[in-house]
This record gives C-alpha cells, structure tokens and sequence, in this order.
C-alpha cells in the first residue's frame, strides 16, 4: 500500500489569509488589491475542495491588512470570502466580508455615457441584492452586473 504525503503550505508570522474566494474569481481578486506590486511573501492556492463553494481559493499574505476599500473590493468578487487576521502564526481575528449597501470611489460605471466617465466625479452605486452582485450608478442609473464589473 503506498504513503500518502500532505504537503502543506507554512503559515504567516503577520498578515492576512483570504479564504473561501470562488476559485474563479482567485486572479480577479489578485489583480483588485494589486498583489503583483506587493513585496512580500504572497501564496495562494486554487481548486481547493470546498463544501461550500464546490473549488476555492485562497490568498495569505504576509505583512498586510487591508483596509475597508479592499475589503469591500474583495466583497464585490468574492461575496463569500472569510478574512483572518494572523499575528505572531495565530488567528487573532476572523471575519466575514460584507458586501456593502453602497459602492463609493472603486468601481467604474459601464455606460460610456456617464457623467462618472467624462468628469471628475467619484463613482457611487448602490448594491442591489440578489445571488449574483449588480450595482446600479447614482447618476446614469445604469446597472452592471458582476461578469462587467470594472474596479478601479
């Protein structure tokens, strides 16, 4: 009979761990908090078994917490995701994100026409809920579903 090994990737001294991100959505999530430009050890995994989402991913991230404009950007791409703080390779806080009532300042509007595209005006939605995450702009009233969402 042959020896299963686990392999296992080490914990974080500081930082934060993002779990339970569809593992679709992982590279999305990446690029949103512009990981790619972030010195310290990143890991991440995907396609990762999960009862509740079926595949999932997740980020740790050494010497960062985000604040709340990540944290919401996480919640638009990743409704489901669950944030641990680690300090000193402990769990210190855990947490669910939460996708907000209203989107100020991160997102684009898709209507070409908006006002939000032609002037220097932040972007401001509100959430509509529902299964999948829609954003309706305060001024075109245009609503952009989550395949369109653009965040800046």
């Amino acid at each position: 009979m042959k020896e299963v090994k686990h392999l296992s990737v080490s914990g974080i001294e500081n930082g934060t761990v993002i779990d339970h991100i569809p593992a679709k959505n992982l590279f999305k999530v990446i690029s949103i908090l512009a990981l790619e430009k972030f010195d310290n050890q990143i890991t991440f995994g995907t396609n990762l078994e999960s009862k509740k989402l079926g595949k999932k991913a997740i980020i740790k991230v050494a010497g960062k917490t985000f604040v709340d404009d990540d944290v919401n950007k996480i919640a638009l791409v990743a409704p489901e995701a669950k944030l641990n703080i680690i300090k000193d390779y402990k769990v210190v806080e855990k947490y669910n994100v939460v996708v907000p009532e209203e989107i100020v300042g991160i997102a684009k509007c898709v209507n070409p026409k908006c006002i939000t595209n032609h002037e220097q005006i932040k972007t401001k939605f509100t959430v509509i809920p529902g299964d999948e995450i829609a954003l309706k702009c305060i001024y075109c009233e245009k609503i952009t579903d989550q395949e369109h969402l653009n965040i800046m």
